[in-house]
């Protein structure tokens, strides 16, 4: 079994490493779903965490249909990852009716140069999940994130069944998106998943000794390493 982690920053991916996970999901934005690190940040996991990171390629939060503008952008951070020797990515793309954008995809599958490349959770937005699965395999793509187009993966997860039945000897379908100790192994039984991907964050309390009266006290999303070791533990059981 795989686990992989989404960590939207150093020490959320070091928490991932450390707490047992197989792999981190690298992103900025974890509330909006994830958007692209900055290169320090993937170029720092690169070099000191043990474990393939990919990074997310994702210029904003909100829809997956994106400008010109922002596609280059994709693109040229897709080249940085290869040049900094990202072991693979997560991209996603789609039209404005709901469907794959299957020639921008092709162009990012192509800038990855061989890294490993898993489609996000655009697909949960698909107009036709099994037209989009098709072309997301066709795509070269390795595995698809997927909720089973739902809001969570339990709630998806007669979806998620289906797909597996239908694609899981084509690609990998890694169920993703409320995933936790409570519900990992029943998700993992129903669907025979081989990885799974879940975030385990929380909020890390600020801890500056001086804090503005004019300002609540911060806070911020980090993983937590005790509940990424409590669904390692789960998985082992």
């Amino acid at each position: 079994m795989i686990l992989e982690i989404a960590a939207n920053n150093i020490s959320s991916a070091i928490a991932a490493w450390k707490g047992g996970a197989n792999r981190v999901e690298l992103c900025d934005n974890l509330s909006e779903g994830g958007t692209t690190p900055s290169i320090g940040t993937i170029n720092f996991a690169l070099k000191n965490i043990p474990i393939p990171i990919f990074p997310i390629i994702r210029a904003r939060g909100g829809d997956f249909l994106y400008s010109q503008e922002e596609k280059a952008t994709m693109l040229y951070d897709i080249s940085a990852c290869a040049d900094m020797g990202c072991p693979g990515i997560v991209i996603g793309a789609l039209l404005i009716d709901g469907q794959i954008d299957v020639p921008f995809c092709k162009e990012m599958v192509a800038a990855a140069k061989g890294m490993e490349v898993t489609f996000h959770r655009a697909f949960d937005r698909t107009k036709d999940a099994n037209r989009a699965m098709q072309q997301i395999i066709d795509l070269g793509c390795s595995r698809v994130l997927t909720s089973g187009q739902a809001a969570d993966a339990y709630l998806g997860l007669s979806k998620l069944v289906e797909l597996q039945n239908q694609f899981g000897n084509s690609i990998i379908i890694m169920p993703g998106a409320g995933v936790n100790s409570q519900n990992v192994l029943q998700i993992i039984n129903e669907t025979h998943a081989t990885e799974v991907h879940a975030s385990m964050k929380h909020l890390e309390p600020s801890t500056m000794k001086y804090s503005s009266p004019s300002f609540s006290k911060e806070t911020y999303i980090n993983t937590s390493i005790e509940k990424v070791k409590e669904l390692v533990d789960t998985l082992k059981n």
